[in-house]
């Protein structure tokens, strides 16, 4: 009897090894650090559905958040978390990217000015600085706005300030910032005690469209991963809307420094924005986005969506 627990011991041991050779490797490059938005991610990966899936994935921060696209498209990665206003651009650069999914699928961007503030609408902007982050399409979303109340870029000043959008706009060096998520920066000038009053570019001219997407490489879309991948986001996402308060503690386990009140405020207010099916694809969304990007010149041709976004089956 104990050499057969012995013998089938053995036995387990090494199926489960030949199961994680076997396992397909993904390397996955975030966006920026790790934050809320990438909770669908890090459930996944503590509740264990991608290892369920035969898959190993390694999560990886980048040094500059413009590279993650750019590597995969080089085959220097396998997948990055990116923007859908990013990826119009980049196709119309030719880099040979599609997006497979979707994380966050409304705009977190929005114009932000202080509450107690001059600035009541965007008419008030006339005259006054606006600070923003990256020029191309934050000028292009300030200038769809502003020309809904009859104003033009002309018309306000632009500075840029560097990603520091909410202390810019707390020490008075800007009236208001175009950029500003408003998942965080509205969180954190509320923590500051100086709360924002946001103004929302899909009710201010611009096209809705999905905030963070997942790309890969247009010659790995046959990967039989891919799919597998998609499947255990949308099972982390069915698990953070289910059980918001065990996902948090999931998202922040071996990860001390997340669990603060900026992120546990952010988490809150990102959960109801993401895909509840992040395979889904809306191609109608993306003809809209890619039609204004063309309107804003930003972009000099469209073409068809399913050159460069699929729905996994």
């Amino acid at each position: 009897m104990r050499l057969a627990a012995i013998l089938a011991a053995g036995l387990l041991a090494l199926s489960l090894s030949a199961r994680a050779d076997a396992a397909e490797k993904f390397t996955v490059l975030l966006d920026w650090f790790i934050n809320p938005d990438h909770g669908p991610l890090y459930v996944a990966l503590e509740r264990g559905y991608f290892r369920d899936a035969g898959l190993e994935v390694d999560f990886k921060a980048p040094a500059d958040p413009n590279d993650p696209p750019k590597l995969v498209a080089a085959g220097k990665a396998d997948l990055a978390i990116s923007y859908q206003p990013q990826l119009h651009l980049q196709i119309a650069s030719s880099l040979p990217l599609t997006r497979i999914a979707t994380l966050v699928a409304t705009p977190l961007n929005s114009l932000v000015a202080l509450r107690d503030g001059p600035i009541r609408s965007i008419a008030d902007l006339k005259g006054r600085t606006v600070g923003f982050s990256v020029g191309g399409f934050e000028d292009a979303m300030l200038r769809a706005m502003l020309g809904r109340h009859g104003l033009k870029l002309d018309d306000i000043t632009l500075v840029n300030v560097n990603f520091a959008l909410s202390p810019a706009l707390v020490s008075g060096k800007v009236d208001a910032v175009i950029g500003a998520y408003r998942n965080f920066e509205l969180n954190q000038l509320d923590i500051l005690g100086k709360p924002g009053r946001a103004f929302y570019v899909e009710e201010e001219g611009v096209p809705p469209y999905d905030e963070l997407i997942v790309v890969a490489n247009n010659r790995d879309l046959a990967r039989p991963g891919l799919k597998s991948f998609v499947r255990a986001i949308e099972r982390g996402v069915q698990y953070m809307v289910n059980h918001p308060g065990e996902g948090w503690k999931l998202f922040t386990a071996g990860r001390p420094k997340l669990d603060d009140e900026l992120n546990r405020r952010a988490w809150r207010d990102t959960l109801p924005r993401f895909a509840l099916r992040p395979g889904a694809l809306d191609k109608a969304r993306y003809r809209d986005f890619a039609a204004f990007l063309l309107s804003q010149k930003l972009i000099d041709r469209t073409v068809p969506v399913e050159q460069y976004a699929v729905e996994l089956r």
